[in-house]
């Protein structure tokens, strides 16, 4: 009787092309996410709503760094320009126990003039996708459900996105001078985007099953 069984070596092409086919997908779609965030990072979507949001970033012994408070000071103008009637800040305490990021930008802006009762200071997310979260526990509890979102023009649509998943509505605002000079700068940035956002999309996929 003959072996009509695939043999090794067709069973190797097999795999070899299954393989390609999974590389090429997955790079058809880091392509795909590149682009979008380009595009949202090109986009002010400024308009009224309950909160503006402002994402954090680092601080140095209590005080803002300058990507930081290039970010806190777009809320703050924002919220000059009557926006929205509050601003929520993000952002945990990262190494440095004795300060919070939510914290620092909370008090940066209560020291330019905003009403403390007017902020809202979410201190406990350690990236983004948490501080997103919190911010829509923090929103939904408040009676919000709209909201101005500040942060880098790159970091927008991972923003946008993980905060449209909490089912809040999202309008970008990135901050200005916020795309880097340079293209190699620009591409390193949209492709570190570009893998976080992948990421986090296969970590909730695999945690909706």
């Amino acid at each position: 009787m003959r072996d009509f069984s695939p043999s090794r070596g067709q069973h190797k092409r097999t795999v070899l092309w299954f393989v390609a086919l999974i590389v090429v997908a997955a790079v058809g779609w880091f392509a795909a996410i590149c682009g979008r965030i380009v595009g949202q990072g090109n986009r002010d979507e400024v308009r009224p709503a309950a909160a503006i949001v402002v994402f954090g970033a680092a601080q140095y012994d209590g005080r803002p760094s300058p990507v930081y408070r290039a970010r806190l000071d777009h809320a703050l103008q924002l919220f000059r320009e009557g926006i929205a009637p509050v601003v929520i800040t993000t952002g945990g305490s990262g190494y440095d126990p004795s300060y919070s990021e939510g914290g620092v930008g909370h008090d940066y802006l209560m020291s330019h003039g905003i009403p403390e009762q007017d902020l809202i200071a979410e201190t406990q997310g350690d990236d983004t996708a948490r501080s997103a979260a919190r911010v829509a526990v923090i929103m939904r509890m408040n009676g919000m459900n709209t909201c101005v979102a500040v942060s880098d023009a790159y970091h927008l649509f991972r923003v946008k996105n993980m905060l449209e998943h909490e089912h809040l509505t999202v309008y970008a605002a990135p901050r200005p001078g916020s795309i880097p000079r340079s293209a190699w700068a620009r591409w390193t940035t949209v492709g570190r985007e570009a893998l976080s956002y992948m990421l986090w999309r296969l970590h909730i996929t695999q945690a909706a099953r």
